[in-house]
């Protein structure tokens, strides 16, 4: 009986080293990080389209800026990666560039990129089933309710650990590829919407088009705050792994989102009849059949992966509020109820699982499931953000006399701010910017009523600690 359980016990240590071997490490951490992303691949291209009015012509360029501008905000955030090796993301830099009262502008963007993202994946994850069963669409709303609210009861019983998310990324890559090879031979059958009359001039078209279809950027911020779960590594281990998983989301996030924006346009799929989408009107034509379904499944199951990172993200960071400790050493009173800190056995901040679901369940009642509606807002409170993150590393590259630097930083930050600026000039989204900014509020009205505790900026980085 002993040699048995030996050998069990043998045989599960030499799994446990496999797992935490780094290149398997690298990979679990890498492709789970980016299911924010890689799952946007499902609705940006065709709010792009939608933006143009259907032009497809204009379709693949105004893809490749938004993928250039995902570019430029990487190339920035390498170098915030590289000073904030222990996780932090904007709110650490903010914090440490203008005082810790500005971590807050950052930290209230992260609530509302949450809520968005569980109320867009969900509803995304809804159209992709609809698209397949369309006898389903009369039940939408209550469709997109129930896959977040079992998102919801499986986040419940604790983190279901990165190599959940990791295989859902890497299938979804997988069958998108086979996807794409399979509609190189496809017949060329004209589907939807499809026009020759941009709203404006070409050049114009793009430049107004492209900000909404940066809903694809929701994501790239998260390796920079990630890292701080990797706690098995030192600071140059966590360093290479936020760096490389940038660059791996960039290189898989704009190689699945131009191949299949060409193939789109090849295969003219215009903007997609009432209860479809464009990318499963691309994945039917392109491979109809038993490909076509399989399509479908993992595109649904990549979305709700999604929308269970957020899940875990969003009360965690709530968790943080409540029962804060520096990760400096420094103790520091919790600016939010104790209430906000009750976990239960799984280790689950229950109450800010709870909250999230009442949230984004009324914004997908309000939206009426529909995902497309909702990415008008999607692209605001990711982007208040990423404003922060990169003002600071600016004041930082001023600082410390960085020239090269400080002209990649202000070019980035101008690049967003126009992004941010052609957004809420479409009137609706200005929603987002005051929901984040009335969150930041008060946060900070709680934090002064509470003493000022220091380490504010470190809460992000706490948020991402496993227990």
């Amino acid at each position: 009986m002993t040699k048995p359980i030996r050998d069990r016990r043998s045989t599960a240590a030499r799994i446990a080293a496999l797992l935490h071997a780094q290149p398997v490490l690298l990979v679990a951490f890498a492709f789970a990080v980016m299911a924010d992303p890689v799952s946007s691949v499902a609705y940006a291209i065709e709010a792009a389209l939608r933006a143009l009015h259907g032009d497809l012509g204009l379709l693949l360029p105004t893809m490749g800026l938004v993928v250039g501008l995902i570019a430029l905000v990487i190339v920035n955030y390498h170098q915030l990666v590289g000073r904030y090796p222990q996780g932090g993301g904007a709110a650490a830099a903010a914090g440490e560039a203008f005082g810790e009262a500005w971590a807050f502008v950052p930290i209230g963007a992260l609530f509302v990129d949450f809520v968005l993202t569980i109320a867009i994946s969900s509803s995304a994850g809804a159209s992709a089933i609809i698209a397949y069963l369309p006898a389903a669409a009369p039940w939408r709303i209550p469709l997109a309710l129930a896959l977040t609210a079992g998102v919801a009861g499986l986040t419940w019983f604790g983190h279901l650990g990165r190599a959940v998310f990791a295989v859902m990324t890497l299938a979804f890559i997988a069958i998108t590829v086979a996807v794409l090879v399979e509609g190189l031979g496809a017949p060329v059958h004209p589907v939807g919407t499809i026009t020759h009359t941009p709203p404006h001039s070409a050049p114009l078209a793009v430049a107004l088009a492209f900000p909404v279809a940066m809903a694809l950027a929701t994501g790239v911020e998260a390796p920079s705050s990630a890292i701080a779960q990797l706690g098995q590594l030192d600071d140059n281990g966590r360093r290479h792994f936020g760096r490389v998983t940038l660059w791996l989301t960039l290189g898989i996030v704009g190689a699945i989102t131009l191949g299949l924006t060409a193939e789109a346009v090849h295969l003219k799929i215009g903007i997609p009849p009432a209860d479809s989408t464009q990318i499963a009107e691309l994945a039917r034509r392109a491979a109809p059949g038993e490909l076509y379904a399989v399509f479908q499944l993992v595109t649904a199951l990549l979305l709700l992966s999604a929308a269970s990172s957020s899940f875990q993200a969003g009360p965690g960071l709530l968790k943080a509020l409540a029962r804060r400790h520096g990760t400096d050493g420094s103790g520091g009173t919790g600016i939010l109820p104790a209430v906000w800190g009750k976990t239960n056995r799984h280790h689950t901040p229950y109450w800010g699982v709870t909250l999230l679901l009442a949230v984004s369940g009324a914004v997908i009642a309000a939206a009426g499931g529909q995902d497309q509606r909702l990415v008008l807002f999607y692209a605001v409170s990711v982007f208040m953000s990423f404003l922060a993150g990169l003002i600071a590393m600016a004041r930082f590259s001023a600082w410390e006399g960085r020239p090269f630097h400080l002209v990649v930083n202000v070019v980035g930050a101008l690049a967003v701010t126009f992004v941010l600026l052609i957004n809420l000039a479409r009137g609706e989204p200005i929603a987002s910017l005051a929901a984040a900014l009335l969150i930041a509020g008060l946060l900070y009205r709680l934090w002064v009523k509470a003493g000022r505790p220091r380490g504010v900026r470190d809460v992000a980085a706490e948020a991402e600690h496993v227990e």
